[in-house]
């Protein structure tokens, strides 16, 4: 009788959770979509979850497996079409874009800084915020910005010139971890062009901003674990209390920088940077453009910005510069042709400060950044959730699609990017796919690497800029070589969902003549 009291509540229990969780398993089927079946519970991601594969493994194993415009995934229990088709995505993206305004909610939680965000904000709200924000990253704010990106370079190959110094043998250069370095520099290049802090991250390497934004971007395993949990159990994660990002460093963050908008208020203190802006468009200071609508923004929305423009630069652009510095290394013919073109415009501008005019005409820089985005875009992906009923037929092949309102769809840049069908011999480094005569054959459909229409990445050009500042201060002056803790070929790391090599970005930094 007890074993029957026992038995009975418990399988009723697995029944229910069994069908909770294989509750939208059979959602592709019933629209005829093909789909990649999903494992219980954790959809596509078991293998990414237990360590079986690594995050571009999946994504690009998954997206070879299946043909035609679009193909059913799952996250978790949740469907999403993933798209394939460039011109299905131009639809989507841009054309139709008002079917498929909003991102995809990750987290329920609207009072933590990441869900109050613009990434997260929807419909009017987001365009509000996308006007207020984009003088930021217009030409003469980009101008004004760039001297302060050039401080933070400064300080960074001043750093380089002293380990220089210190190696045994100079001619031999000496090691490097990359990824521990660009992440010092992008440190210092956003508390500089964000908040006006000056964190010298080579100098003092204990300084309190980098040593809270490092644990706050290091998203460690438990970190992990909490956002898995967020993603399952929304409701439950809220109502238990559950944050992905660290408490304390949301305070820091609101303190530093609402005290920072209170003493440049107090003193008219002006800078061309992120805070400047957000005080203008809240009314707080005169703004430069007298069309500048002024918005009720709450202390949080206005936090929230400032924490985003940290969270998707900090971690994303660091990494993209660690690649580059692999790329480089392991296709030294483009290093090389490389740094020619830097040589010959130092030798133009007498070997002074490089000018945000100059970076701009360097083609092979443009080609080479362009295609080492191609294989590592900053985002992995980018998602949609559609708001109006829509549907599409392929002018091509006649293929019809139906997307229905609260429908996800999802286009994995880091999947067609190296698709074969797209680009030929994806794995290659090969900058000439983005010379003059060959990137107008590269449908814009295809080649995605900060999202695509009025929602991509608002702080793209920022992006670019200092990624060309960087390469062109490295290449110069720099002959990079794998290391002895080099790990070649390039496998990517199963222990983690960043990008991240086996190994580690480590490199040998050999100084020109």
């Amino acid at each position: 009788m007890w074993f029957e009291i026992l038995i009975l509540p418990a399988v009723y229990f697995l029944v229910v959770f069994y069908r909770w969780g294989t509750k939208n398993h059979d959602f592709f089927k019933k629209r005829n979509i093909p789909y990649e079946k999903p494992s219980f519970i954790f959809g596509g991601g078991a293998e990414m979850i237990f360590r079986k594969k690594s995050v571009v493994q999946v994504q690009h194993e998954i997206h070879n497996r299946h043909n035609g415009m679009a193909y059913g995934a799952f996250d978790n229990r949740e469907p999403i079409l993933m798209l394939k088709d460039p011109q299905l995505i131009k639809q989507i993206m841009i054309k139709d874009f008002d079917h498929f305004v909003n991102r995809r909610r990750f987290f329920n939680d609207m009072e933590n800084l990441f869900s109050s965000s613009i990434l997260m904000m929807e419909n009017e709200k987001w365009r509000d915020m996308r006007s207020t924000l984009s003088p930021a990253f217009t030409g003469s704010k980009m101008r004004q910005m760039f001297q302060l990106v050039l401080q933070t370079l400064d300080e960074a190959m001043k750093y380089l010139e002293e380990r220089s110094k210190e190696a045994a043998n100079t001619a031999e250069g000496f090691e490097l971890d990359v990824k521990e370095f660009t992440t010092r520099l992008m440190n210092g290049v956003i508390a500089s062009t964000a908040f006006g802090l000056e964190a010298n991250s080579f100098k003092d390497e204990g300084n309190e901003f980098y040593k809270r934004a490092k644990k706050a971007v290091s998203f460690t395993p438990a970190q992990q674990i909490k956002a898995i949990f967020a993603m399952f159990l929304p409701k439950v994660a809220k109502l238990l209390g559950i944050k992905v990002f660290d408490k304390e460093f949301s305070k820091y963050f609101m303190h530093l920088v609402l005290d920072t908008m209170k003493y440049r208020q107090e003193n008219k203190i002006r800078r061309a940077d992120m805070i400047d802006l957000l005080m203008e468009a809240k009314g707080m200071i005169p703004s430069d453009t007298p069309k500048t609508k002024q918005h009720n923004w709450s202390d949080l929305e206005i936090v929230a910005q400032c924490f985003l423009f940290f969270f998707a630069a900090l971690e994303p652009l660091s990494t993209a510069m660690s690649f580059a510095v692999r790329e480089l290394f392991e296709y030294p013919n483009v290093q090389e042709k490389l740094h020619e073109e830097i040589r010959s415009y130092n030798v133009q501008l007498e070997g002074k400060e490089v000018t945000y005019e100059s970076l701009q005409k360097m083609p092979y820089l443009e080609m080479v950044i362009s295609e080492i985005l191609r294989k590592w875009p900053v985002t992995l992906a980018v998602d949609r959730t559609c708001t109006q009923d829509f549907s599409y037929e392929s002018p091509e092949t006649g293929e019809r699609i139906e997307i229905f309102k609260g429908d996800l769809v999802r286009a994995s840049m880091i999947a067609i990017h190296r698709d074969a069908k797209n680009f030929e011999n994806p794995d290659n480094l090969d900058p000439e796919r983005f010379s003059e005569e060959n990137k107008s054959q590269i449908d814009s459909g295809l080649y995605l690497p900060f999202g695509l229409g009025p929602r991509n990445c608002i702080g793209n050009r920022f992006a670019l800029l200092v990624l060309k500042a960087f390469l062109y201060n490295l290449i110069l002056h720099y002959r990079l070589e794998p290391s002895a803790k080099t790990c070649l070929p390039t496998i990517m790391d199963k222990k983690t969902f960043q990008l991240k090599p086996v190994g580690g970005f480590w490199a040998q930094f050999i100084p020109r003549a």
